[in-house]
């Protein structure tokens, strides 16, 4: 696959040497489950730990984001954990003793699984900035540069909240936050919260806010409640939908506003109690609160913005791989791999977002770039 030069295991001093970059032959960019699915076929197809492949994670130990969400979300109310391939979730977390916290008993799981199948990740790293070098990438990191022949990118979304931008946000003397630093319900005691936001995180927050505190409810458009059962046809249908617009190179979109939102028990108490009684989207932000295109005003402590997030891709913006709109074009046998350069493969993009994409994702994109890169 790569010579003997390629493949001698890096030095100290290369390894923080920033003139000198360290040749291999794949980079993977993210730990999550999309990286560690990635990283899994290609031990799977030959590809040798640390010297023709690397993953490069920029948390602090395994799990992704997950070991940065907030503690009262549990294996119950995510919106689903998927086995990663050739592990149970079961044979490294012990489900039996009622609920477990989402934040601990994934990184449990990612930590094991790196483990058992020996999968060669450097943390904390973080990519600094991806360039093409010719037939190679330079990947720039804080520990290092290499020189990739392929890359593939997992970082998903959590490093890049989404705010959208509205006039007088600077004037607001109260706090704004958003759902990633979000950590616990009775932080907002005794305050006057407005959150803003239709996903099924935003509903979550509010279930738990509402409890504790006033809350006010907006959203852009009117949230889509799903009353029937979700089935495996109508999560087919979603994915379909999102992979068509990233194929005709559009942003993803989000996969909520084609499923709605499942309605929970929770979600039936919240109703009960009036606080999802959601109002429309607010024209400005007031030094004191917001208001409204009709000039009503409102005064609040805190806004929480629960606007979701976009994917981490800052650090390709030297390959100039969106278009006018923003979106990328993709292609592939399950849409993870970037028109403009094959060599690069994005999973956790788009359709391959979710938890069980990303899995079937990983194993596509090795096997395409291996073969693209004439490995195999």
């Amino acid at each position: 696959m790569t010579d003997i030069q390629d493949a001698v295991a890096p030095t100290a001093e290369s390894e923080t040497h920033a003139r000198v970059a360290r040749k291999i032959d794949i980079v993977v960019i993210g730990a999550g489950q999309a990286g560690l699915s990635s990283a899994y076929h290609l031990s799977r197809l030959g590809f040798l730990p640390q010297m023709q492949y690397v993953v490069i994670d920029r948390s602090p130990q395994p799990g992704g984001a997950w070991q940065f969400r907030w503690p009262s979300l549990t294996l119950s109310t995510v919106n689903g954990i998927h086995d990663l391939p050739g592990m149970k979730f079961a044979d490294a977390v012990d489900t039996s003793k009622g609920e477990v916290h989402a934040a601990v008993a994934v990184p449990q799981y990612y930590g094991a699984y790196e483990k058992a199948f020996d999968l060669p990740v450097r943390r904390p790293v973080a990519v600094k900035v991806v360039c093409e070098r010719g037939e190679r990438f330079r990947v720039e990191t804080d520990a290092g540069v290499y020189a990739a022949r392929g890359i593939i990118n997992a970082t998903g979304t959590w490093e890049a909240p989404y705010i959208p931008p509205y006039p007088g946000a600077d004037l607001f003397r109260g706090r704004q936050l958003h759902t990633k630093d979000y950590r616990t319900a009775d932080a907002f005691a005794g305050q006057r919260v407005l959150l803003v936001g239709g996903g099924i995180s935003a509903i979550q927050l509010l279930d738990e806010i509402s409890q504790v505190t006033s809350t006010t409810w907006v959203t852009r458009e009117e949230p889509a409640f799903r009353e029937e059962p979700f089935t495996p046809e109508v999560g087919r249908a979603a994915v379909a939908m999102v992979e068509d617009r990233v194929r005709r190179g559009l942003p993803p979109g989000s996969v909520v506003s084609v499923t709605g939102i499942p309605v929970t028990a929770a979600i039936l108490a919240a109703r009960a109690r009036g606080a999802l009684d959601r109002q429309p989207m607010f024209a400005e932000i007031t030094a004191s609160g917001v208001r409204w295109p009709d000039g009503r005003e409102q005064v609040f402590d805190v806004i929480l913005w629960s606007t979701g997030f976009r994917s981490a891709l800052d650090h390709l913006a030297p390959l100039q791989l969106r278009n006018t709109d923003g979106g990328i074009l993709m292609t592939g046998r399950l849409a993870t791999q970037v028109a403009k350069d094959p060599r690069i493969h994005l999973v956790g993009y788009g359709p391959s977002a979710s938890t069980i994409g990303a899995n079937r994702a990983g194993g596509a994109a090795a096997r395409e770039l291996a073969e693209q890169l004439h490995l195999l």
